[in-house]
């Protein structure tokens, strides 16, 4: 019997090149691995992406258009891990292939992957939607032949928040490396999985102590370390329109230049590069005028019933001389994907942070990665002397090592607060790590009055974590592009370590029937932000409603004259009123999410609850899936298509160290491990191999 082999040629490619198929000319792109087989080099799956963006005020509708392609002359099963925005409410999936328009059905998960498999078998094309995080997706194409494309076009809604003065909408392009731990680092007494998606049964398990821990999807092959030729460096479009019912007074984006062209009450925007490559989040920002600063009310209501929103905005700021003093405790992330331009943006951060704390705040700084070290065993009054003593800790840090969140977090809880002071956690990270439950499980538990304020520093930040964190910290997040001239981002960012302005928030909806308030827990106020409050409601009509709140230990509140439609809502104000109940249920689901990551109440009945919430809203979740089955059968070669990864570029500015060793980073302590690319290479060399025997033959 003849043995055929595949071998992986490594090639270490400085600089750019400009060869095959898709000239490089990316200058984050810096090495490459190639899969070579005597039958040549091997394809991966191509992709094109376009996202229509239209906002009208303060919610956005996406449409994010997937176009894969295969370049090779065999039959291709493709998968491609993208990212969504954590608050997306993706409630329509269509597919398209050659003149078959199919439009995906909402099933559960199971079922899904059943319907996917069958047609897979049966030579159809189809295509299959996974939620992995709330921010974290694979998209899973059937029978991708040659010369004939597969297109999938995903619809979401989503509330755009208000932050800093400005309203902020974030695009994300790229998923970055997840560290995924260890088990024996994790907290024995802590009954918690270690894995917020637990209950994937597509991924393979491992037994860690007496929990079963389930693993994040395989990360694709890398370009800059792995298969660069198929990687499209024009590979994303976006086509916007804004509109609002008051004067637009600017859009702009720190992360991409912009063609914007004005019209009366209306702004156009697109790339000015046209096209460009997806290894950075689309992060735009633009500002209302003529706003009513207290609160702004939406309603709707349909054959599902009735849905309220309140978007609150806080009232003026305290007299500096009335805000409590403060522990701020800063942890800094210094494992091997924060090497480079994040940790020296983290210490940018740090410089001006500790030179705005007043004379009457103490302060820690906590380092971490695969261990956690502090720079005092407990909190140090903010003197000139201590401030140039912690600067001098920061300045001496290096990123090497794991991201043990966990490790970092029980460190900031673990000393007695001073008396009189409100502990605030200062946060700074990547946030690229796969185990988000236990982190939240901690902070849940041990968080008390405490606030926490994640700063996410990168350009395709693990958004889902750092915002869970910060919502759990009834605290805010913001993020740093270290890419960028980070100095002055980071000298803003750290003048906002402030007190909250409005804190203890709650809603007295006087004698409206109300139910399903969400967010659960209210997060606290900050000058220059906001915070929606949606919920269903029964009858409507007039109803007199009082927002409650604390400024500063006072007892403040805001009374609201609401008028509730009691039937269907007339076509003039649906068309902008109708994302209310997909955003309350995506919102509602993200709630039950975080109860089960915590394990804050009965597993099962959370998990029926969100698969109900699925399909009587049409919405994708961890739980339910969008699957489309053409009718027509595209593969009749009678060959099996051979599953592969869209590979990804590798995200700016992050370290080849942050990504799995396969011999090309150097690192002798990667963060997530794997041999994907190794084995889908040798994969397709082997099916090649075999396709050239049967021509012999």
């Amino acid at each position: 019997m003849i043995r055929y082999f595949a071998c992986l040629t490594v090639l270490a490619v400085p600089g750019i090149w400009a060869q095959g198929v898709f000239a490089q000319t990316v200058e984050d792109l810096a090495g490459r691995v190639v899969g070579s087989t005597t039958a040549g080099p091997v394809d991966m799956p191509l992709l094109k992406s376009d996202l229509k963006v239209d906002i009208q005020g303060d919610m956005a509708t996406v449409q994010v258009r997937q176009v894969f392609a295969n370049p090779s002359d065999l039959p291709m099963s493709a998968e491609y891990l993208f990212p969504l925005n954590q608050n997306a409410a993706v409630y329509a999936m269509e597919m398209q292939v050659g003149e078959e328009v199919v439009a995906a059905q909402i099933q559960r998960k199971a079922e899904a992957e059943q319907t996917f498999k069958y047609a897979e078998q049966e030579g159809k094309a189809a295509a299959l939607l996974t939620q992995h995080r709330p921010n974290m997706f694979t998209q899973n194409i059937a029978n991708l032949m040659p010369g004939r494309p597969i297109s999938v076009t995903l619809n979401y809604v989503q509330p755009v928040p208000k932050i800093d003065g400005a309203y902020e909408l974030v695009l994300p392009l790229v998923v970055g490396p997840r560290y995924q731990g260890t088990a024996e680092q994790s907290d024995p007494g802590d009954p918690v999985l270690a894995e917020f998606a637990a209950d994937d049964a597509q991924h393979e398990t491992t037994q860690a102590g007496s929990w079963l821990v389930s693993g994040l999807p395989e990360y694709p092959p890398v370009s800059g370390l792995t298969i660069p030729d198929m990687i499209d460096p024009e590979r994303v479009s976006l086509d916007l329109s804004l509109e609002a019912a008051v004067p637009i007074s600017s859009l702009t984006s720190a992360t991409h230049k912009l063609n914007v062209t004005e019209n009366d009450g209306s702004i156009e925007a697109g790339l000015a590069a046209g096209r460009v490559i997806d290894n950075r989040d689309i992060i735009l920002r633009y500002e209302l005028g003529a706003e009513d600063t207290t609160a702004g009310i939406l309603s709707h209501y349909d054959d599902r019933g009735g849905f309220v929103s309140l978007m609150i905005e806080p009232p003026e700021l305290p007299e500096a001389d009335q805000i409590a003093a403060r522990e701020l405790v800063f942890v800094l992330d210094t494992s091997g994907s924060m090497g480079g331009a994040p940790l020296d943006a983290s210490k940018q951060f740090m410089k001006a942070a500790l030179q705005g704390l007043r004379p009457e705040d103490y302060f820690r700084v906590i380092r971490f990665s695969s261990e956690a070290s502090e720079f005092a065993t407990e909190a140090v009054p903010a003197t000139r002397r201590n401030i140039a003593a912690g600067q001098r800790f920061v300045r001496n840090l290096s990123a090497r090592g794991g991201t043990e969140v966990d490790k970092a977090m029980r460190h900031a809880f673990a000393t007695r607060q001073p008396a009189e002071t409100l502990r605030i956690v200062v946060f700074l990270s990547d946030g690229y790590i796969g185990n988000e439950a236990d982190v939240l499980h901690r902070i849940r538990r041990q968080i008390g009055d405490a606030r926490i304020y994640a700063f996410g520093v990168g350009t395709s930040v693990n958004r889902y974590l750092l915002d869970a964190m910060a919502d759990e910290g009834r605290g805010f997040a913001r993020y740093v592009d270290p890419t960028e001239d980070a100095s002055d981002v980071a000298e803003t960012l750290a003048r906002d370590l402030k007190s909250p302005v409005l804190t203890d928030i709650s809603v007295d909806w006087g004698d409206l029937n109300v139910t399903d308030v969400v967010p659960e827990r209210i997060p606290d106020l900050f000058e220059g932000g906001s915070v929606r409050v949606l919920a269903r409601y029964e009858g409507g009509g007039s109803a007199d409603v009082q927002i409650n709140g604390q400024v500063q230990g006072r007892k403040a509140n805001l009374p609201l004259k609401l008028d509730l439609p009691t039937g269907p809502t007339d076509e003039s104000t649906a068309l902008r009123s109708g994302a209310i109940p997909l955003t309350w249920a995506r919102k509602k689901i993200a709630d039950l999410d975080r109860a089960i990551a915590i394990q804050d109440g009965d597993e099962r009945q959370l998990e029926d609850r969100i698969v109900d919430l699925g399909l009587r809203f049409n919405l994708q979740t961890r739980y339910t899936s969008f699957v489309a089955v053409s009718k027509a059968v595209v593969n009749d070669s009678g060959m099996l298509a051979a599953k592969t990864a869209v590979p990804l570029p590798q995200v700016a500015g992050v370290s080849a160290h942050a990504y799995p060793n396969t011999g090309f980073s150097g690192s002798s302590t990667p963060e997530p491990q794997t041999l994907f690319g190794i084995i889908t290479l040798m994969a397709l060399g082997a099916l090649r191999l075999s396709r050239i025997r049967r021509k012999a033959a």
